[in-house]
C-alpha cells in the first residue's frame, strides 16, 4: 500500500515512482508557501482561463526541472546541504520575496503598493496606474527558485525516494514525477484563478486592470511578507520554527507554522482582499457589474 505520510526507504521502483507523483499532487493541492502565492499572482494577472493554465504550467514545469535536478543530486549524495536545517528555507523565502517585489514593479510601474489606499506616481491617460502584463518567463524564474525550498515533501524525495532508484540514470525521476504531480494541480488551479478573473462581471479592460492590480499587489506586498519572514527565520530560527500540531496526517496540513502563515497572509489577506477591493472600486466608479466579460479564453 502506498504510504504518502511516511514512506520508508528501500521501496520498489514502481512504488517509489507512484509515491513521488502522488506526493506532488498533494503538494499542489495543499497550501504550500512555495507554490500557491506565485500561482495565484501570475494566474490572476493573466485575466483569462487559458492564460491562467499556461502561467500555472510554466511555473510548475520550472519547479519540476529544479526538483529533478535536486533529486539527481540526492541520488549522488551531493544534497546534504539541502536537508541539514531550515536555514536554507529562510534564505529561499528572502530570495523569492525579492523576486516577487521585482515582478510587482514590472506589473505596476512606478507605483507604491497600498493595501487600503491608492497613491501612484505613474498613471496612464485614464487615471489608472501604468500596468504591464507579466512576461511568460517570469513564473519560470519563480518556479526554479521556489523549488529549492526545503520541507517535508523535499526531504522525502531527497532522502527516501531518490536513493531508492536503481542507478544514477534514474536519480532525477522521483523529483521530476513529483514536479509533474504538482504541475497537474497547479495548472488546473491557474485555470481556476484565471476563470475567476473573467467572471468579475466587468468589461475586458476593467478585468485587465483589476487582475493586474491584484497580481501586482499580491507579488509586491507578498514579497515584503516573504522577505520579512525569511529574515525573521534567519535571526530567530527557534521562534520561527515553532508550530502547532493539527493532528492531520497530510503534509502541509499537519501543523500551523510560519509557512502556512505566509500562504494565508499572501493569498487570502493580500491577494483575495485586493481582488475584492478593486472589483468593488470598479463597480463604484459606475461600471455595470452584471455585464459579461469579453475576455478571451
Amino acid at each position: 500500500m502506498i504510504n504518502l505520510w511516511d514512506p520508508h526507504a528501500g521501496l520498489a521502483l514502481g512504488a517509489a515512482l507512484v509515491t513521488a507523483f502522488l506526493l506532488g499532487m498533494v503538494h499542489g493541492i495543499t497550501p504550500d508557501e512555495h507554490t500557491w502565492p506565485i500561482t495565484f499572482s501570475y494566474a490572476i494577472g493573466s485575466y483569462s482561463t487559458r492564460k491562467g493554465i499556461i502561467a500555472g504550467l510554466i511555473f510548475s514545469l520550472a519547479f519540476t526541472f529544479q526538483r529533478a535536478l535536486a533529486s539527481e543530486l540526492a541520488y549522488l549524495a551531493l544534497d546534504r546541504w539541502l536537508t541539514m536545517s531550515a536555514i536554507e528555507d529562510y534564505v529561499v523565502y528572502v530570495i523569492v520575496g525579492v523576486v516577487m517585489v521585482w515582478a510587482a514593479r514590472h506589473i505596476i510601474q512606478g507605483s507604491h503598493w497600498h493595501l487600503f489606499g491608492k497613491h501612484h506616481h505613474m498613471e496612464s491617460s485614464g487615471g489608472e496606474p501604468a500596468l504591464r502584463d507579466p512576461r511568460p518567463w517570469m513564473p519560470a524564474v519563480h518556479g526554479f527558485i521556489a523549488g529549492w525550498g526545503v520541507g517535508a515533501f523535499a526531504i522525502i524525495i531527497y532522502t527516501v525516494l531518490a536513493p531508492s532508484m536503481p542507478s544514477a540514470a534514474w536519480g532525477w525521476v522521483p523529483g521530476a514525477l513529483f514536479g509533474l504531480g504538482t504541475t497537474v494541480v497547479q495548472a488546473a488551479a491557474g485555470g481556476i484563478f484565471g476563470w475567476i478573473s473573467r467572471r468579475l462581471g466587468l468589461t475586458t479592460e476593467d478585468v485587465r486592470v483589476v487582475s493586474l492590480k491584484t497580481a501586482g499587489n499580491t507579488l509586491g506586498w507578498g514579497g515584503v511578507v516573504f522577505v520579512a519572514g525569511g529574515i525573521f527565520g534567519l535571526l530567530f530560527p527557534k521562534v520561527a520554527g515553532f508550530s502547532i500540531n493539527t493532528g492531520i496526517h497530510v503534509h502541509n496540513l499537519d501543523q500551523i507554522g510560519i509557512s502556512l502563515v505566509l500562504v494565508m497572509v499572501t493569498v487570502l489577506f493580500i491577494g483575495v482582499g485586493t481582488l475584492i477591493r478593486e472589483t468593488r472600486a470598479m463597480v463604484h466608479k459606475g461600471h455595470n457589474p452584471g455585464r459579461p466579460s469579453m475576455v478571451g479564453h
